[in-house]
């Protein structure tokens, strides 16, 4: 057995929904930060411009991000006049899987295991 499966067996030792929410959510840096920032902020309705900023990050960085979010279900974006803003889907089940996807990410494991897929993801 090569190391290379081991590594791929560890690292798919992870609650399946969360994973299949990482894999087909969560699956860049930008997402996760700003899956972080609405977990942190579930209220908010904002412009790219503004979340980005509150987020650390460019608009041009997470413009798209944000749109893939809305897309798949994680945020919902609306027209306010000319602008997209973007709020926290009000799904009850996206709402709970982002909880247990924030709370797992405490874990240093966890957050290992998120990096190692991402990465993957990116290939």
């Amino acid at each position: 057995m090569d190391e290379l499966d081991l590594t791929g067996r560890l690292m798919a030792d992870m609650d399946p929904q969360l994973l299949k929410f990482l894999q087909a959510k969560v699956n860049s840096f930008v997402k996760w930060d700003l899956v972080r920032f609405f977990h942190d902020n579930p209220h908010t309705t904002d412009t790219a411009g503004n979340i980005a900023r509150y987020a650390g990050r460019t608009a041009d960085t997470i413009r798209v991000e944000l749109a893939e979010l809305a897309q798949d279900g994680v945020l919902e974006e609306s027209q306010l006049g000319d602008m997209a803003v973007y709020s926290l889907a009000s799904d009850r089940y996206v709402r709970d899987l982002l909880e247990q996807f924030v709370k797992a990410s405490d874990d240093r494991q966890f957050r290992v295991k998120v990096i190692y897929h991402i990465i993957r993801g990116t290939r």
